[in-house]
C-alpha cells in the first residue's frame, strides 16, 4: 500500500508539472509528512491520481532519486530514503526569505546543517574528555550548596580567559577587566548599555554582520556602513563621512565575512581617531585565534594606549554555540561602569563556566584548536575543489567559503531553496546595508561537512543552484 501523497497541481503555472510534483513530494519528505522508508505510489497510480502523463511522474521521481530523497527498487516499488541527507523538521517550522536573510540565528534548537556558518565541527570535538570535565564540575557546583555568584563571571574562568588572551591575542588584561556574558550578543548588549551612546552615529563595516546593525538601531544608534577593501575598514572614508561618530564596531582580526585583517596603518588611524574625538571602538574578535594560515593578528585592544577599545570574544565558534558563553574585556577606566550593569546580563551557568575554565587550564582548548585548524584546512580545499568546477569560489576567514554570483541572481531565494533541501548556506547580499554596494553570493560553512558527506552535499548544492538558474531563466 503506497503512502498517501497530497499534491496540488497548478496547470496555469509556468513551472513544469514534473517540477511541481518533485517540489511537492520533496517538501512532504522534508517536513516529515512522508517518513523514511515510506512506500510511494507507482508512476501509474500517481499519474492517474493527478491526471498527468506517467512520463511526467517518472521525471519527478528521477530528480528526487538524484537528490537522494527517494530510492527506486524497480518492481519492488519506490520508497522514501531510509537515511535522509538532513534532519526532517516539523511542518510548523517554515523558513522564508525573511528568516534567512540576516544569515544568523536560523537554526535555534536544532543540530547544525550542512554549510551552516558560525558553528564548529562536531565530529572534531573531544566529547569524552568534555563529558568528564563537565560531570566533575557539575558535582563540584552541587556540593557547594547555596552561595552567591559573581555577576561578572566565575573568577576561575576570568583568570583563564585573561591568561589565554595574553598568549593567543597579545592582549594583557587583569581578570577584573573581564566580564563573562551570554555569547557575543550578550557582550555587545552589555557594551552598548554601558557606553554613553544614545542618538549617536556608529560606524560599521560594509559588508558586515547583520546582527550588529540591528543591535545598534535597537540601542538608539544610527549605523553608518563604511566599505572595506583589502586592508579592512577604510578609516579615512569613515572620518570624512562622520568624523564625530561616537562608536566604531569592527572585526580587525579577520573581517566578517570577507576575512582580511585590518592593516597596521588602518589600526593606527582608527585608534588615533578614537583618542582624538573621544569615541569608542568595539572590537568583535570574530573567530578569535582560529586563523588557518599563519599566526592570528594581535587584538586591536593590545595596541590601545588611550583606553578606547572594548574587546568582545566568545567560545561559540571554537567550542560550542550551545554554551552561550562570551566575554568582554574593558579598559580599567570602564570597569566600574560595567560592574554596575553586570547583573543585567546573565551568563552561562556556573558549572559550564567552571568546565570551560578547566578546559582552558588543562591545555585541552589549544590542542583542540590545532586539530580543528588542520581539519578545516583539509575540508576547505576539498570543498573548493568540488565547487570551483562550477562557480567562482573564494576562501574567506576560518572555515568559510564564498560562492560569488552575478548581481542579478537572488541569493536569498537560492538560500531558501537550499534550506528546503536541508542545506544551510547564508546569502551574502543581506550583509550589505546599501543597495549600491550589494553583492550576490553564498557564504558556506565547511565545518559541518564530514569526509563522508562533503562530496554529496557539494553536488546537492550545485544541483540546487543550477535548478534555480534554470527556473529563473524560464520565467
Amino acid at each position: 500500500m503506497g503512502a498517501s501523497v497530497s499534491l496540488s497541481i497548478d496547470r496555469s503555472s509556468p513551472r513544469p508539472l514534473s517540477e511541481q510534483i518533485r517540489i511537492g513530494i520533496g517538501s512532504a519528505i522534508r517536513q516529515g509528512q512522508l517518513r523514511p522508508g515510506a512506500r510511494l505510489p507507482s508512476w501509474r497510480d500517481l499519474a492517474t491520481q493527478l491526471g498527468v502523463a506517467r512520463g511526467t511522474v517518472r521525471v519527478a521521481y528521477q530528480r528526487l532519486v538524484d537528490e537522494q530523497l527517494i530510492v527506486a527498487l524497480g518492481p519492488a516499488g519506490t520508497f522514501v530514503e531510509d537515511r535522509l541527507p538532513f534532519t526532517p523538521h516539523t511542518p510548523s517550522v517554515r523558513r522564508t526569505a525573511r528568516d534567512i536573510a540576516p544569515g544568523v540565528s536560523t537554526h535555534l534548537g536544532t543540530a547544525p546543517l550542512p554549510f551552516q556558518v558560525g558553528v564548529p565541527a562536531q565530529d572534531a570535538f573531544p566529547v569524552a574528555r568534555w563529558k568528564r570535565i563537565a560531570a566533575r564540575t557539575a558535582r563540584e557546583t552541587a556540593a557547594r550548596g547555596v552561595f552567591q555568584t559573581d555577576p561578572r563571571g566565575e573568577p576561575e574562568l576570568r583568570q583563564e580567559i585573561s591568561a589565554n588572551l595574553a598568549v593567543s591575542r597579545g592582549l594583557r588584561s587583569d581578570p577584573e577587566q573581564i566580564f563573562v556574558t551570554a555569547g557575543y550578543s550578550g557582550g555587545l548588549g552589555l557594551a552598548l548599555r554601558a557606553l554613553p551612546l544614545k542618538n549617536s552615529v556608529a560606524w560599521m563595516e560594509e559588508p558586515g554582520y547583520p546582527f550588529n546593525a540591528q543591535a545598534l538601531r535597537l540601542s538608539g544608534l544610527t549605523p553608518l556602513a563604511i566599505r572595506v577593501d583589502h586592508n579592512g575598514l577604510v578609516v579615512r572614508e569613515a572620518i570624512g563621512r562622520a568624523r564625530n561618530a561616537a562608536l566604531a564596531v569592527v572585526t580587525p582580526g579577520q573581517q566578517s565575512p570577507l576575512g582580511m585583517p585590518l592593516s597596521l596603518d588602518r589600526r593606527g588611524e582608527l585608534l588615533d581617531w578614537a583618542a582624538t574625538t573621544q569615541a569608542w571602538i568595539i572590537e568583535d574578535d570574530y573567530l578569535s585565534e582560529l586563523q588557518l594560515s599563519g599566526r592570528a593578528a594581535p587584538a586591536l585592544a593590545s595596541l590601545d594606549s588611550h583606553e578606547r577599545v572594548i574587546h568582545i570574544g566568545s567560545f561559540s565558534k571554537t567550542i560550542n554555540p550551545a554554551l552561550r558563553l562570551g566575554f568582554v574585556v574593558v579598559p580599567p577606566s570602564l570597569s566600574q561602569r560595567f560592574d554596575d550593569l553586570a547583573d543585567t546580563t546573565p551568563a552561562a551557568g556556573i558549572s559550564t563556566q567552571l568546565a570551560v575554565a578547566e578546559f582552558l587550564r588543562g591545555g585541552h582548548f589549544l590542542r583542540h584548536l590545532r586539530r580543528m585548524k588542520r581539519l578545516y584546512t583539509q575540508r576547505l580545499e576539498a570543498a573548493k575543489h568540488q565547487l570551483e568546477q562550477h562557480f567562482t569560489v573564494q576562501i574567506l576567514a576560518g572555515p568559510t567559503l564564498a560562492l560569488h554570483f552575478p548581481d542579478t541572481i537572488d541569493d536569498t531565494a537560492v538560500a531558501v531553496r537550499a534550506r528546503e533541501a536541508g542545506l544551510a548556506p547564508t546569502p551574502l547580499s543581506p550583509w550589505y546595508q546599501h543597495d549600491d554596494n550589494r553583492r550576490s553570493g553564498l557564504l558556506l560553512g565547511i565545518a559541518t561537512l564530514t569526509n563522508d558527506t562533503l562530496t554529496q552535499h557539494c553536488q546537492q548544492l550545485t544541483h540546487i543552484i543550477d535548478e534555480h538558474l534554470r527556473d529563473t531563466t524560464e520565467l
